[in-house]
């Protein structure tokens, strides 16, 4: 393990002066490992996994000066790969979220206008809102709302109590209700002002 580490800061250090062979010898060693740890985050979603790898390297070759060559390459991968998949969801929750909102309000949302005067201001609440969770409660709510994850594989996934999965997933959708009820409300009243 000692001698993998020292390999990849070798790498490292080249690949911080533009080394393209390096590059690709580290794509080599980590995008299928990368590659399946997406998958399994993303419950076989071979695409999303597969535009996730890309874009983690690209991300790497761009910031390849600003990289720490001291630090565990292998986490760093997989530490910016789980991050780019939870913005993902993270953008699939406010997709989801705004869905459910104009199917539960269509008859005051008639205008193509509104809508999107509508949808910009949800989604800034909403990034509020989650933003707002703090970081573990924030990942299993979006894992339960947006991945549809059972109680039980977020449990496994995070490893962590089901009761602590449970106890959290209440707490996020108490306060992302309690946080956009009286929003519904002023919402509506200013669409009407409009009209």
């Amino acid at each position: 393990m000692k001698e993998e580490i020292n390999d990849d800061r070798v790498l490292l250090e080249k690949l911080k002066s533009g080394n393209i062979a390096c590059f690709e010898l580290l794509y080599s060693k980590y995008s299928g490992k990368l590659y399946n740890y997406v998958l399994s985050l993303s419950k076989g979603d071979f695409y999303l996994a597969e535009e996730i790898v890309q874009n983690v390297f690209v991300k790497i070759w761009e910031i390849r000066q600003h990289i720490n060559t001291e630090g565990s390459f292998n986490s760093f991968v997989y530490t910016v790969g789980r991050n780019m998949f939870l913005n993902v969801v993270k953008s699939r929750l406010q997709e989801h979220l705004y869905h459910d909102y104009v199917v539960d309000h269509e008859a005051v949302l008639d205008n193509s206008v509104e809508k999107e005067i509508e949808y910009k201001m949800l989604e800034e609440q909403i990034n509020r809102l989650i933003e707002q969770l703090p970081p573990a409660r924030r990942n299993i709510y979006v894992l339960s709302r947006v991945k549809n994850l059972p109680n039980k594989e977020i449990a496994a996934l995070l490893d962590i109590s089901e009761n602590t999965v449970e106890s959290q997933l209440n707490k996020a959708t108490q306060f992302m209700r309690k946080n956009l009820l009286p929003y519904y409300s002023v919402l509506v009243l200013g669409l009407f002002k409009l009209l």
